[in-house]
């Protein structure tokens, strides 16, 4: 069985911020197949169904982000699912918004969901789907670390303007359609046609 795991922060409070865009994929994802994410197991929202012909497991950790990876190594454990069959659906406030990158492995690059599933894994080896969400431009021209840490802290937790719903709505497609190639191409054959899509464009 495949997994794929929307990372975000459960309620009402942060339903529709930037460091929730995680969760936004992977119910358009559901959705778009009639996966219904409504059983509560392993802390975590979860549907199962097919896609494409696989068989797929879609869960939205209800731990906060900072405790992702708790979640995540229960569902892998009882699913017996190896690291290949994994991928994780997360934001990045170093890519501008309307950009996706999916890569096999490598670090949690100061995303607090990543580390937490990299610790409890044991292990960074495993597809990750980081989805751009910006960086706002006074964290850009800040050189206090922790100044700039509290600003994106801030930004993350805030929700996207009325001016980049249409960006959002679009990339959010794009994210569902990485994710169905991930499934049947493997995260090479994802990598080789979105990643690829943004250097043409120019994104």
């Amino acid at each position: 069985m495949k997994v794929i795991v929307g990372l975000g922060n459960p309620g009402k409070r942060y339903e529709k911020t930037r460091h929730n865009v995680g969760f936004t994929v992977a119910s358009a994802l559901a959705g778009s197949h009639g996966i219904r994410l409504n059983t509560k197991a392993f802390n975590s929202l979860i549907g199962r169904g097919r896609i494409l012909g696989e068989e797929v497991a879609i869960a939205l950790p209800q731990t906060y982000m900072n405790r992702s990876g708790e979640a995540v190594r229960a569902i892998l454990s009882r699913r017996k699912t190896e690291l290949c069959d994994f991928l994780v659906i997360c934001d990045d406030v170093n890519l501008s918004l309307g950009i996706t990158r999916i890569r096999a492995d490598g670090s949690a690059g100061g995303h607090n969901g990543l580390a937490s599933i990299i610790e409890h894994l044991g292990s960074g080896d495993f597809a990750r789907l980081r989805v751009g969400i910006g960086k706002p431009r006074s964290c850009m021209q800040e050189r206090d670390t922790d100044t700039e840490s509290a600003g994106l802290s801030g930004y993350v937790l805030s929700t996207f303007k009325k001016a980049e719903e249409d960006i959002l709505d679009e990339v959010v497609e794009t994210s569902v359609d990485c994710c169905e190639t991930w499934l049947k191409s493997g995260v090479e054959g994802a990598a080789t046609q979105f990643n690829l899509k943004n250097r043409k464009e120019g994104k």
